[in-house]
């Protein structure tokens, strides 16, 4: 029967995990028909084409293969309820076939007969290289390989999250070094604190987001994250570390009248120790002017702690400037041996409105521009961090390069052509690679390269996934060393 099929009755089971069997694009269904007849293998490998950075952190594959892939992916529950919503889905009943996944099921007991090889998680591989690998290992599933991508391709926003929490801490370090008090860069893992739990798509967003923000930085109001990073790559410690800090509903209770009151409030609660309090709800710099700097100011210089200061609105450079001139005229400054301005210990700004990677370069210059450390200031980071990035901020891509029809091994490829800005028909960007690729390094420079080639290079991606199993497991410690590096 093709079109017109009698519709059979499903129920969905809602209180289990996803059923791996409907987690791909209704497109793939149809896939194991359209290729070639006497296809036995398809090669696949997943790259970052270019995109806002020069290289990409590799990060977040593993949670997806413990979450999804490993061990039984499937069972007969979920191969029964996926022919019956399938079914619906295309209105035919010529497009899923139930008997390759029960061809899985039967032999392998629902473990997937793929082969999936990869960088080491944490290390950042420059853009056009082969981070990932995955191959079919029975040939009666040449199909799964590419079935997978749908799955497979989100590990772009870890990865994509990771690299730009990295990117952001190398732009902090060369400030750093630039105008910080020398020994002051044990702050650096507190300078960038991610504020995007609330800011995300989904709880997933915020685990995965949060765990590659964890890779270069420990501030973090998103619990989520540092629970991924246990559960899913065995850490040993919460990496996630905040302190206590106030709202706007918390500053606003007592009106604009009631402000001073609140920060006393504020001071007593957390005699000692970091705390960090929201200081626009009314106007900023009379705040730091009047209160903070005039009737706080001697309970403030004599805590055992810091007071961060809050700006939450208006133009960033802006308004930092004017906050740092009056604390420094409020507190006073000394001048660290670089010749820039540094606050009492007491007191630190932190700036979480507005701001993302081109904000911080341009609030970082500004501030060694008028000479004032780096060290003064720590930012906030939450839907620029991690929700305004997509699969083309790095150009992601998962493609197949290689396969076996007839017993004959191909080299595949595209070559897409386009038309340039003087109406030249042009190569593409998006052009792929073609043959069994690996990853080695050459004067330590990575490059990807045929498998067959360099045979004395040592191939940088290791298997980490075979037939339902997860090799090679690393720690999160393991990861952030190779972020590190």
């Amino acid at each position: 029967m093709k079109t017109g099929a009698t519709m059979k009755s499903f129920t969905l089971n809602t209180m289990k995990r996803e059923n791996l069997i409907l987690l791909a694009d209704a497109y793939k269904y149809a896939h194991h028909k359209l290729y070639y007849p006497g296809t036995t293998q398809i090669f696949s490998y997943l790259e970052s084409r270019g995109g806002m950075f020069d290289e990409t952190v590799f990060f977040g594959l593993q949670y997806f293969l413990k979450e999804y892939l490993q061990g039984k992916a499937f069972t007969q529950q979920d191969l029964d309820e996926a022919e019956g919503f399938l079914l619906q889905v295309f209105g035919r009943d010529d497009v899923f076939d139930k008997s390759k996944f029960q061809y899985i099921l039967d032999k392998y007991d629902g473990h997937l007969p793929v082969k999936i090889r990869a960088v080491a998680e944490g290390t950042a591989v420059p853009v056009s290289n082969v981070l990932m690998t995955i191959e079919n290992t029975d040939p009666e599933c040449f199909w799964l390989t590419n079935f997978l991508e749908t799955l497979l391709m989100q590990v772009w926003y870890p990865c994509t999250v990771a690299t730009l929490s990295n990117q952001i801490r190398k732009v902090v370090t060369q400030y750093y070094k630039e105008t910080a008090t020398e020994g002051a860069e044990a702050a650096i893992d507190f300078v960038l604190n991610d504020f995007g739990f609330r800011g995300v798509s989904s709880v997933e967003s915020a685990k995965i987001g949060g765990a590659a923000h964890l890779l270069s930085f420990s501030g973090s109001d998103n619990l989520a994250g540092s629970g991924m990073a246990i559960k899913y790559y065995n850490a040993q410690k919460v990496y996630g570390l905040s302190i206590p800090a106030t709202e706007h509903s918390i500053c606003t209770l007592l009106g604009e009248a009631g402000e001073l009151e609140v920060f006393k409030h504020v001071l007593k609660t957390f005699p000692t120790g970091i705390i960090a309090c929201v200081s626009d709800s009314y106007n900023i710099f009379r705040a730091c002017e009047e209160y903070w700097g005039e009737d706080l100011k001697n309970e403030i210089l004599n805590r055992d702690g810091t007071l961060v200061i809050r700006p939450d609105s208006g133009n960033p450079i802006r308004t930092l400037l004017k906050i740092f001139e009056i604390l420094f005229g409020k507190f006073g400054f000394t001048l660290n041996a670089k010749g820039y301005k540094v606050l009492p210990k007491q007191v630190r700004v932190i700036q979480g409105d507005a701001v993302n990677y081109g904000e911080i370069k341009k609030i970082c210059a500004a501030l060694k521009k008028n000479y004032i450390s780096a060290e003064n200031l720590v930012l906030g980071m939450g839907g620029a961090l991690l929700q305004k990035v997509d699969r083309d901020t790095q150009k992601f891509a998962l493609k197949c390069s290689s396969a076996v029809i007839n017993g004959r091994e191909v080299k595949v490829e595209k070559s897409p052509a386009e038309i340039d800005a003087h109406g030249n028909i042009t190569e593409s960007f998006k052009k792929s690679k073609a043959g069994r690729l690996k990853l080695i390094k050459l004067n330590g420079t990575f490059n990807t390269v045929n498998q067959d080639d360099y045979q004395g290079c040592a191939d940088e991606l290791q298997t980490v996934f075979e037939n339902g199993k997860l090799l090679n497991e690393m720690s999160f410690e393991q990861v952030k060393a190779n972020t590190s590096l």
